[in-house]
């Protein structure tokens, strides 16, 4: 168990075991990743490590992208500004689409370059939880610690298809999409925006669930602006809210992944999409740092962690599915949630529906050879809340696991393998006559 230091002083970055971090350090910190010193003092008092910096404040900055201040530069602040947003987005439709790339290019054009979160998938969390373990294991002198597994029925990691509706055209395609997304045996959530874009009929929202996929809300009315006054956004927060009761929903995407996690408890939907992994190609820079499920208050949040379509096609360039598929190898790799985004807008021009079509064909594929589950976010929703309820006890010298979906749990133990933790499942159990 590590024990935390009583600190004080400003926030801002530093780097400990070969992570960079955010939050206060006995140490210093520094206000760019580039300037951030290295964080030292580890002791052990004992069997108790103590640490220089509090890990669930480190932790809860990173997931909360509390740092993301500190890494804009001025055109970022000048491109968030209220002034400009309100201008663009009211003349955002009468540009003509080669401009708007043209500009999203430019503005993204440092992507290559940033040096915080890591591209094309930060582990930063995931990595502090394993090396705090190691080292906290390595205090209390044992090799293996048992735990509740990451998914059900012992699944490697969990892949979740998404797809925001931004148009009417996107609609319109909404049924061919579910056709081609059946035919790969793929399962999907449509994120519907309620207000002003286009008509939400109920005979939509009825085909949409009568064919097995999932129905969300997608921001308000997309315009930029949820989160910039916070009056006007709880103005808005309620009319999502009654979206929600309305259309039975239980999830939430921001439009263009805009995102303040310190007001979310203004909301009353069950889960949120709206957090990158990685920030890098969105119009809020930072990142979560994890490819994990975590709560934020009463609300779970399912990091998105690949690459969006509209990215990779029109900001990329880049035509094939060599870059989904080196990040679903990384997020397999660390047993994660591998989570996209496909717009049904975009995937009306043949040459982006040939590389989707080639991404299910793959994804069809990993599914089978993997044992991956593939769900649709309110399944991992419900999962995850059940999971964060479920209890290891000792039953007469054997773990067992108490609790909600417990038929679908299966215990593993984390194992220290030299200075890293390695996983391993644990049998099961048979039933005896």
């Amino acid at each position: 168990m590590a024990l935390e230091s009583p600190l004080s002083g400003d926030s801002g970055f530093f780097r400990w075991s070969g992570l960079v971090c955010y939050g206060q350090c006995e140490s210093g910190v520094g206000p760019r990743v580039g300037a951030s010193p290295c964080c030292n003092g580890n002791g052990v008092n004992g069997s108790r490590l103590r640490l220089p910096f509090s890990p669930s404040q480190v932790i809860e900055n990173l997931r909360h992208e509390r740092y993301e201040s500190d890494l804009a530069p001025g055109r970022e602040r000048f491109v968030a500004h209220e002034s400009f947003l309100k201008i663009y987005y009211t003349f955002r439709d009468l540009l003509p689409a080669s401009l708007r790339r043209h500009l999203q290019r430019a503005y993204f054009s440092d992507w290559r370059t940033r040096p915080f979160p890591a591209w094309p998938v930060d582990f930063t969390v995931d990595l502090l939880h394993e090396k705090l373990l190691v080292m906290s294991m390595e205090a209390a002198g044992i090799d293996r610690v048992p735990f509740i597994w990451f998914w059900p029925d012992g699944a490697p990691a969990c892949l979740m298809m998404t797809h925001d509706v931004e148009t009417s055209a996107g609609r319109d395609f909404t049924s061919k999409l579910m056709d081609i997304d059946d035919a790969y045996g793929i399962v999907a959530s449509f994120q519907v925006i309620p207000e002003k874009r286009y008509e939400v009929t109920g005979e939509y929202v009825f085909e949409i669930k009568r064919r097995g996929f999932e129905f969300n809300v997608h921001d308000l009315n997309h315009d930029g602006r949820l989160y910039h006054e916070r009056a006007e956004f709880l103005r808005r927060a309620a009319a999502i809210n009654s979206y929600v009761r309305k259309y039975e929903a239980n999830g939430f995407r921001a439009g263009s992944m805009h995102r303040n996690l310190e007001w979310y408890d203004a909301f009353d939907f069950s889960y949120d999409m709206s957090v990158p992994n990685v920030a890098h190609l969105e119009p809020k820079r930072g990142g979560c740092c994890t490819v994990m499920p975590y709560f934020v208050g009463k609300i779970l949040e399912l990091p998105l962690t690949a690459t969006q379509d509209y990215s990779l096609f029109h900001v990329l360039n880049d035509y094939s599915i060599d870059l989904w598929k080196r990040q679903m190898d990384m997020i397999q790799e660390r047993h994660g949630l591998m989570s996209f985004i496909a717009h049904p807008d975009y995937l009306i021009d043949h040459r982006a529906r040939v590389v989707y079509e080639s991404l299910l064909d793959h994804l069809r594929q990993r599914i089978a050879r993997d044992r991956i589950w593939a769900a649709l976010p309110g399944e991992i929703n419900r999962w995850w809340r059940a999971r964060s309820q479920m209890q290891l006890v000792d039953s007469r010298g054997d773990w067992e696991i108490v609790g909600p979906q417990k038929e679908h749990a299966r215990i593993a133990y984390a194992i220290l393998d030299g200075d890293r933790i390695r996983y391993e499942l644990a049998p099961m159990l048979t039933a005896t006559a």
